[in-house]
């Protein structure tokens, strides 16, 4: 260990977290092909050991690597403690943090408060990965990930993080053409708008059959931005988190006696979730949603009146 050198680390550090050799490059500035030269290297003077092990999806740490993995991820800790000094300012904290979350929560919750952290935390560089789908932290995809449903499995630690409520909404304008909705039974005859079925990410946002049952997206796409889009536009009625469509004053809740529940899951991997970045950021967001319940569980005063 006394002969290696800190930046080969680096590497090892950057490939454990992503798992493939192009977005270690990537993080690290440099080529794929210098990232595997260096892992071979650490890996002959660590005696021969292998590290890593080709997978189907990437890059697999072996035990060996993971053993390691967990001495330097402490080595980590405690450089940003001495070259930071006060790490509890939060002036300490250093690196790359990576964050997924799905689309809704990502751009509507994150990024709507994230340059307020990014600015106290200036010497801290963010990814934020806000999209229809979810990076993995178990293969050390993502820092930080917020789930719509706790993973069984894998070496994580997992928390709720809140929940959440998901109402119907139409376009006020929509609604002024096209008359009032008084219940379910007369969906049928509005256009629908919802997500497309076998591109679901999560089965959670499977939820049309909990407002009537049997009942069809007309307008479907795999986005929820895309979606509430088309809802403001006119197209139709759709389902929408409360903290998207309670934003837009030109929509209306329609059949306020529905109502979806689902929840937000905290994740991170359990070798990691003491790194100073994981804990603030992971501080910072729980603030975050505290403050943000009442728009979370559709309880604000500036909501639109139901239609």
């Amino acid at each position: 260990m006394q002969a290696m050198r800190w930046d080969d680390l680096q590497f090892f550090l950057s490939l454990a977290r992503t798992g493939l050799l192009a977005a270690a490059a990537r993080q690290l500035e440099v080529d794929a092909t210098t990232v595997g030269r260096r892992i071979r290297r650490l890996e002959r003077e660590l005696g021969g050991q292998t590290l890593f092990v080709q997978g189907r999806d990437g890059h697999v740490l072996t035990e060996a690597g993971r053993r390691l993995l967990r001495r330097v991820e402490t080595i980590e800790r405690e450089t940003t403690a001495i070259l930071g000094g006060d790490e509890s300012s939060g002036e300490a904290i250093r690196g790359r943090l990576r964050i997924s979350a799905s689309e809704g929560f990502g751009t509507w919750l994150i990024a709507s408060h994230l340059g307020d952290f990014a600015a106290a935390h200036r010497h801290l560089a963010i990814d934020l990965a806000a999209n229809t789908g979810f990076l993995d932290p178990s293969r050390r995809e993502a820092d930080v990930a917020i789930l719509l449903a706790r993973p069984q499995r894998g070496p994580l630690i997992t928390k709720k993080l809140t929940d959440y409520r998901l109402r119907l909404y139409a376009a006020s304008a929509y609604l002024d053409a096209r008359g009032p909705i008084g219940s379910s039974a007369d969906l049928p005859a509005h256009p629908m708008v919802g997500y497309i079925p076998d591109l679901l990410y999560s089965p959670e946002l499977n939820y049309l059959d909990e407002v009537r049952t049997g009942i069809e997206a007309q307008l479907r796409c795999s986005s929820i931005n895309t979606q509430y889009q088309l809802i403001a536009a006119g197209a139709g009625i759709g389902v929408l988190p409360c903290f998207i469509g309670d934003r837009d004053p030109s929509l209306a809740r329609v059949l306020p006696e529905i109502v979806i529940t689902r929840s937000f899951w905290l994740v991170t991997h359990q070798d990691s979730r003491h790194l100073p970045r994981n804990a603030l950021f992971v501080a910072w967001l729980s603030a975050l949603v505290a403050q943000q319940r009442g728009r979370l569980l559709g309880e604000t005063g500036d909501r639109p009146p139901p239609a």
